[in-house]
């Protein structure tokens, strides 16, 4: 193995820019909306965060998406008195949909809003809320998958290797940088899982670490030697130095000493990644990317590397990594009878 893998909608403008259209006020057209319709958006809304434990970002995307819906609904062609949620067809959400295309949303936004749709009336003809489900037969551009720029794993070694010598003078700041970029990098894990660890979700003996991902779901992921070495050097030395009353077991600390923040995570990755000759500005989404893609060209398999990425289903992870052409060649040439 090598050292690298130890390791909205918007309209065009010219000049290639894409402008975003203005959002509404949801929280103004949740209110306006009828009281059958504000209940059925609360109970959803609870659904969401409890019963299938969705992130509050997520949680979010979804609630504004189908407070949009019901506002659209309800002021369907002017009538009066406001629709009922049980008169939700097919057409209206074809109707809706066309309507946020209109005003400017893009593939991506149409796609997620469809699935926010059907997400929902799924859940509200499980709940007699809806006599069918109309959801089912929406249908939504596909959205466009673009993968993120990855550093090479030369450039990967350069920044440990910055982030290492940055720390030589053992200021808790930067034993702490170079512990959240060596374990960023050595685990593919998400910013919001890093910022969540605790110290005790840190196993020392067997090298790995327990993450909380997306729906609450524990997994445990391996990390390398040198993430160890910085890890320990952080804990033993830097932290102590930031820790305070408001600290509790979190692993990585803000300057104030409260458990650090995805924003500041990312601020970092960013300024420690553009001290890199040639590297792409990234953040730790790069890194997670980096670290998939270096597993694959290291040899490692799909199924591993989903799992080391906490994603649900394969075909995530096929999108989400991808495997060099001179790899893709090599195994045609070593595999194939014909090659």
């Amino acid at each position: 193995m090598s050292s690298a893998t130890a390791r909205t909608g918007a309209t065009a403008r010219p000049g290639g820019h894409r402008k975003h259209p203005p959002r509404p006020d949801l929280r103004a057209l949740r209110d306006a909306l009828p009281e059958a319709a504000q209940g059925a958006v609360a109970d959803y809304e609870r659904h969401l965060s409890l019963e299938r434990g969705l992130s509050p970002h997520t949680v979010r995307a979804y609630v504004g998406d189908v407070v949009s819906l019901l506002a659209f609904l309800t002021a369907a062609e002017g009538e009066a008195p406001a629709r009922s949620l049980r008169d939700l067809d097919i057409t209206q959400l074809r109707a809706w949909l066309a309507g946020q295309r209109t005003a400017g949303a893009g593939r991506t936004t149409l796609a997620r809003r469809a699935a926010a749709a059907r997400t929902f009336t799924a859940w509200a003809h499980r709940t007699g809320l809806l006599p069918s489900d109309p959801g089912g037969r929406l249908a939504a551009p596909r959205a466009h998958r673009t993968l993120p720029g990855v550093l090479r794993a030369d450039q990967a070694d350069a920044l440990m290797t910055a982030s290492a010598s940055g720390a030589a003078d053992r200021n808790p700041v930067a034993l702490r940088d170079r512990a959240l970029i060596e374990v960023l990098y050595a685990t593919g894990i998400r910013v919001s899982e890093l910022c969540g660890l605790d110290v005790g979700a840190v196993d020392f003996s067997r090298r790995v670490v327990t993450v909380v991902g997306k729906g609450d779901k524990e997994r445990t992921v391996p990390f390398g030697v040198p993430a160890a070495a910085a890890l320990s050097e952080w804990l033993e030395e830097g932290r102590p130095e930031l820790v305070g009353q408001r600290s509790g077991s979190a692993l990585f600390l803000g300057v104030r000493g409260k458990r650090i923040d995805p924003r500041a995570a990312r601020q970092v990755v960013h300024e420690a990644v553009a001290a890199v000759p040639g590297a792409l500005d990234m953040g730790p989404h790069g890194l997670r990317h980096s670290a998939a893609t270096h597993l694959l060209e290291g040899g490692a398999d799909l199924r591993s590397v989903q799992e080391l990425l906490g994603h649900a289903t394969l075909a995530t992870t096929q999108l989400y990594t991808h495997v060099t052409v001179d790899r893709l060649k090599a195994i045609h040439d070593r595999a194939h009878p014909r090659a």
